[in-house]
């Protein structure tokens, strides 16, 4: 136990609940600027939960620089040092612009394909930056690698998140990937335990049913976890999944036959047990927004991330030991874990004046750049010669929340501008018109398309399948550029005549866009 953490004897039974929440706010610094209210707590909220004693916060939104100035206020905030969480699988910028925003995981599973030592290197390199970056701004405990293995296409969720589609590929990469983290003060998440890749319902709508023989979960959807805890893994999240073999009744979430008899008990973990966010609706829906933390907690977990009642879940767990549902002895033994854990990362100090020197160094950004061209797809014949007065056709699923990736000065849209194309963004909105007499245009078709939570589906939006078809069938198709879903690339390019020029890119973001068109174009 080290200085700033005190004796567990020492603290009231609340107080040690509250040790094991994990809240989530934004990183905006002001309340007017919270894009999502009803999930994310105000300034008011947030400075009385730290002070209640939460253990951790985990933040979305609101730039790199803007984040070291909110985890520093939290700090300063608690009585007891706080874990700092994030969801940064694909780098700090891909949460908080200014820092570097890596292509997805599965950019570097392509890589490994031809050359198996350099994608490791890179999941290492990649390891290491997400952790310096983390540092220098705050966050000290990251949530990734996603150590799924996506071997169902249609998966709406995981997808390009996951390492790749064999445990062979996955395991070796989330390894060096921790590997690289481990080089710094920082813990790092093994998730979704036991294993989401194999699901086509997303878990923050529906729960999805996992209905393998325990012999096919050990030798797929374990591996990894087994080959990420013999790395040093910190901490392991649980999947929102009803997994049929083990237990029929509860998700993995919720079940003690799936924490504590296999994950802790058979497979010997003794990081920290972290729930998947208790607002999803798998949970929340089904199991009640105070009853889901105490069924969380009987199960093993360590961590209840993201309960949509804080004050509540802490309440409603202290009212189970309070009846003798659960021990105050099971209680301490997760604060200890929790102890552990923050003795590993204390004494993070964040120097203002030097994070424009400490995010998206030139070495970082080589990186992300090497990765994005070494994992590129590129198919039929390049490069594309221009067309004066052409149609640079975009298509997204929805323009109102692609302003991460896409904006005016984006090289999507700049780069096909500078050539003489004119630009068309369309969306899921966007009225399909097969009679436009400005149809009749030969168009460079851009498609930003990847598995998302919230999203429900991994597959093209209906406007964008019907822009295909009939430029495909009217022949005015020059090119097609693909950003996200490897997927969508398998099912679009049979359809296409050999030589019209098709790129892919994992990376949705402007360095993406500007390799790919480079190598269409040759600009």
């Amino acid at each position: 136990m080290t200085a700033s953490l005190p004796d567990i004897d020492t603290l009231t039974l609340a107080q040690q609940v509250a040790q094991m929440v994990v809240v989530r706010t934004c990183g905006y610094l002001f309340d007017h600027q919270i894009p999502y209210p009803d999930w994310e707590a105000n300034t008011a909220t947030m400075q009385h939960l730290v002070k209640l004693g939460v253990g951790g916060v985990i933040f979305l939104g609101g730039s790199a620089a803007e984040l070291a100035l909110r985890t520093q206020q939290m700090q300063n905030w608690a009585k007891i040092p706080l874990l700092i969480a994030a969801d940064i699988e694909e780098g700090v910028g891909q949460r908080f612009p200014g820092a570097t925003w890596f292509a997805p995981p599965m950019a570097i599973s392509q890589i490994a394909r031809t050359n198996p030592q350099l994608a490791a290197q890179y999941a290492e390199k990649m390891g290491a930056i997400t952790a310096a970056e983390a540092l220098a701004i705050g966050i000290n405990w990251i949530l990734a690698p996603v150590v799924d293995v996506n071997n169902n296409p249609d998966n709406p969720v995981i997808n390009v998140r996951a390492f790749g589609e064999t445990p062979s590929v996955v395991s070796p990469l989330a390894n060096a990937f921790i590997k690289g983290a481990k080089a710094y003060p920082v813990l790092t998440t093994a998730k979704h335990f036991p294993g989401h890749g194999d699901t086509t319902t997303d878990s923050h709508v529906d729960l999805p049913v996992i209905s393998h023989a325990p012999d096919r979960l050990a030798e797929i959807e374990l591996a990894p976890f087994v080959s990420a805890i013999a790395s040093g893994v910190a901490a392991v999240m649980s999947a929102h999944l009803l997994i049929e073999c083990w237990d029929a009744e509860h998700p993995a979430t919720l079940s003690k036959r799936i924490l504590t008899g296999q994950l802790r008990d058979k497979m010997g973990f003794t990081g920290l047990i972290v729930t998947d966010a208790l607002m999803m609706e798998a949970i929340s829906k089904r199991y009640g927004i105070n009853e889901s933390p105490v069924l969380a907690v009987e199960a093993g977990a360590d961590i209840l991330l993201m309960p949509s009642d804080p004050e509540g879940a802490i309440n409603a767990v202290c009212e189970a030991v309070n009846s003798g549902r659960i021990s105050a002895q099971r209680i301490k033994e997760s604060v200890a874990r929790i102890w552990h854990a923050k003795g590993q990362v204390e004494g993070i100090k964040i120097d203002a004046s030097k994070i424009a020197f400490e995010l998206a160094k030139p070495e970082a950004l080589e990186t992300v750049n090497q990765i994005l061209q070494q994992s590129q797809i590129v198919s039929g014949k390049v490069p594309l010669s221009p067309t004066p007065n052409g149609r640079n056709l975009i298509v997204v699923d929805n323009l109102l929340g692609s302003g991460k990736f896409l904006t005016e000065q984006s090289p999507a849209i700049v780069l096909p501008k500078s050539l003489g194309y004119t630009t068309m963004l369309c969306d899921r909105h966007t009225p399909f018109d097969p009679t436009s007499e400005t149809d009749n245009l030969p168009t460079v078709l851009q498609l930003f398309i990847r598995g998302n939570p919230f999203r429900g589906s991994s597959d093209l939006t209906q406007i964008g399948m019907e822009w295909f078809k009939k430029l495909l069938s009217s022949g005015n198709l020059q090119a097609l550029v693909i950003y996200g879903s490897p997927y969508i690339l398998e099912k679009l390019t049979p359809a296409t005549n050999s030589g019209i020029p098709c790129l892919f890119s994992y990376g949705q973001m402007p360095q993406a866009q500007t390799i790919a068109l480079q190598a269409l174009f040759k600009v």
